[in-house]
C-alpha cells in the first residue's frame, strides 16, 4: 500500500518556470488543481495535452465524445454503439494545431468545443450538472450528467519528472438523461439506468506512453457505485488513479494494481486484483483503434463489459456483480 498526500486546499499545478509544483502531487475528492498553465504561451510545445473525454453507458447504447488538443494537432470523436445489434457509428476529426479546440483552463472553468466540418461538440458547466451536446453526420444527441448534492471525484496528480507529469480527474457515476438521435430516429437515454463518466486530462507527456484504464457505475444492493482503477502509467511514481465511490463518497484505494489480460484474444476475461480488489471484467465488445501519423500514434483497445468481484472499503468488502463499464490498453506515440 502507498502513503498519498490528500490535496484539501486549491493549489496551482505549475511553478512560475514551467515545472511542477511539488505541492501539487496527491490526490483530491473535489477539482481543486489550477492547470491554466497547461497550453498556455510557448512552454513544453508539443509536450502539453489537453482533452475532455466523457462516455455514457445505458442499457441499449453506449456514448462517447472526445474533445482534445495535443499542441500540434486537436483530436475530436463522436460514438455511439448499439448494444443489441452491435452496430458502430464513429465520426472524428483530426485537425493541425489545436484552433479547432477550446478548453478550458482548469476543470469547470469553462466551456469546451469542438468545430470541424464534421462534427461539433459543446460541453457546458451549467446548474446541477454538465450538458452534453453534439452533431456530427446522422447522429446528435443532447444528454445531462447529473452531479447529485455531495458527489465526489477523484483528482491525481501524477508526477514523472518535474518537467513531465499528468493531471487527471476521473468523474463516475454521474446519473445521464437525455436524448440521442441517430438517422432521426429519437431514444430517449433512461433515467435511473443511465451513467455518465469523465475523464478530464491537463498534463505535460512523455513522447511515448502505455496505460490501463478502467471505470464502471451502476446500482447494487440499493446503493450506487462507481469503480476507477488505472495502471501501468501511474507505477512507480507514487500516485495511484484507484477509488470507488459509493453514493457519491470517494473511497481511495492507494494501490498499485495487477492487470492480467490477453493480447491475442481482448474478449478474454480480464483480471484486476490488489490487496484490496479482486476484480474480473468480461467483455462484450473490443473498440479497437490505430492512428498512424507523422509525429503521432495512437492504438488501443477499449473493452465494454461487466465487473464481478470485491473491493476492500476499510472494515467493508463490497462485492460487485455484473457493474457496467470498460476496461483499456491504450498505447500512444504523441
Amino acid at each position: 500500500m502507498l502513503v498519498e498526500r490528500e490535496i484539501t486546499e486549491p493549489v496551482v499545478l505549475l511553478r512560475a518556470d514551467g515545472t511542477l509544483n511539488p505541492d501539487a502531487v496527491g490526490f483530491s475528492r473535489t477539482p481543486l488543481h489550477d492547470t491554466s498553465g497547461i497550453g498556455a504561451g510557448r512552454i513544453a510545445w508539443g509536450r502539453n495535452k489537453r482533452w475532455e473525454y466523457w462516455a455514457v453507458t445505458t442499457p441499449e447504447y453506449i456514448i462517447a465524445l472526445t474533445v482534445s488538443s495535443l499542441d500540434y494537432a486537436a483530436v475530436h470523436a463522436v460514438m455511439v454503439y448499439e448494444r443489441s445489434t452491435g452496430k458502430v457509428l464513429e465520426r472524428d476529426a483530426v485537425a493541425p494545431l489545436a484552433g479547432t479546440a477550446k478548453l478550458p483552463a482548469s476543470a469547470g472553468a469553462g466551456p469546451a468545443r469542438a468545430t470541424t466540418k464534421k462534427l461539433r461538440i459543446a460541453i457546458d458547466e451549467v446548474p446541477g450538472g454538465t450538458q452534453l451536446r453534439a452533431n456530427a453526420s446522422g447522429v446528435s444527441f443532447e444528454m445531462m450528467a447529473h452531479r447529485p448534492a455531495g458527489h465526489q471525484a477523484l483528482g491525481v496528480v501524477v508526477p514523472f519528472s518535474k518537467n513531465r507529469f499528468q493531471y487527471t480527474l476521473k468523474d463516475v457515476a454521474r446519473p445521464a438523461t437525455g436524448w440521442l438521435e441517430i438517422a432521426g430516429t429519437r431514444h430517449e437515454i433512461p433515467e435511473g439506468e443511465s451513467w455518465a463518466v469523465l475523464d478530464h486530462g491537463r498534463g505535460r507527456w512523455p513522447y511515448k506512453m502505455t496505460w490501463n484504464w478502467g471505470a464502471a457505475s451502476g446500482k447494487l444492493n440499493g446503493e450506487t457505485l462507481g469503480l476507477q482503477i488505472g495502471g501501468k502509467w501511474t507505477d512507480g511514481s507514487g500516485s495511484t488513479e484507484n477509488s470507488l465511490l459509493i453514493d457519491g463518497t470517494l473511497h481511495k484505494i492507494s494501490e498499485e494494481l495487477d492487470w492480467q489480460y490477453n493480447t491475442s484474444d481482448w474478449l478474454a476475461p480480464w483480471s484486476i486484483t490488489g490487496e484490496s480488489v479482486q476484480l474480473k471484467f468480461e467483455p462484450f465488445w473490443d473498440r479497437s483503434s490505430s492512428t498512424e501519423l507523422v509525429v503521432f500514434g495512437s492504438r488501443g483497445h477499449q473493452c465494454f463489459g461487466h465487473y464481478s468481484g470485491w473491493v476492500q472499503v476499510g472494515e467493508r468488502r463490497i462485492q460487485i456483480a455484473g457493474l457496467l463499464g470498460w476496461a483499456e490498453e491504450m498505447r500512444n506515440r504523441w
